[in-house]
């Protein structure tokens, strides 16, 4: 079994959630509110969505898109927002220019709509992550798998999720430590390719195992 030159080394993140000074009551100060808000509040109602709601499979993906529909009852601009997938984007300024797009354009076509007062305001909220050592390393895949299976929710998306604005490559930790420090780039491609939205954190890193152990078994 090979061991790898660098391990891996596991973290533990937690989050704290503070409000911003944005909020919107309508579609027209959502737009504004995108444009204004801080890259942490980006990442708190997209990417840090994936974690607070880690046990839904369906609905939308984000806190934007879930309420323009829940209190703005604009299910085709819900949809919209909804169709970007996270996976896509390596900067927060990326993601932040298209559900900008998407509103901005829809307000622009929708004048009146644009002004409606919704069922209840948006607020603009930041998640400040703080990450720590979790103090395990791995040095093979075997050591890999038995850490995967202790790691809570919040560690896993950090290294699964969170990490793709981190490493700029489009993928995350798990995958860039397989091909780089153990040479299983095609193990490291169908761990990438686990679908963060059809999956809860749990049964996507049950699929993780999963592959894992059909490596090991090779």
């Amino acid at each position: 079994m090979k061991v790898a030159e660098h391990p891996f080394h596991f973290v533990t993140a937690s989050y704290l959630t503070r409000i911003g000074n944005h909020k919107a009551s309508t579609l027209a100060e959502l737009s504004e509110g995108l444009e204004l808000c801080s890259d942490a509040s980006i990442f708190y109602h997209t990417f840090q969505t994936l974690s607070r709601h880690h046990f839904l499979t369906e609905g939308f993906s984000n806190d934007f898109a879930q309420w323009v529909l829940a209190a703005c009852n604009r299910a085709e601009l819900a949809e919209q927002l909804a169709g970007l997938d996270i996976r896509d984007y390596l900067s927060l300024a990326e993601l932040r220019r298209d559900l900008l797009r998407n509103v901005s354009e829809y307000c622009a076509s929708n004048l009146q709509l644009a002004q409606q007062q919704a069922f209840e305001p948006f607020y603009f909220c930041a998640a400040i992550e703080v990450a720590v050592p979790w103090g395990v390393e791995a040095h093979t895949l075997e050591e890999f798998r038995a850490g995967l299976e202790k790691l809570s929710h919040a560690s896993f998306h950090y290294h699964f999720i969170a990490s793709r604005l981190r490493l700029h490559l489009g993928t995350n930790d798990f995958s860039n430590w397989l091909a780089s420090s153990l040479g299983l780039s095609v193990l490291a491609q169908r761990v990438n390719r686990v679908d963060i939205y059809t999956n809860t954190l749990d049964s996507a890193r049950a699929k993780l195992i999963k592959l894992a152990d059909e490596e090991l078994t090779r």
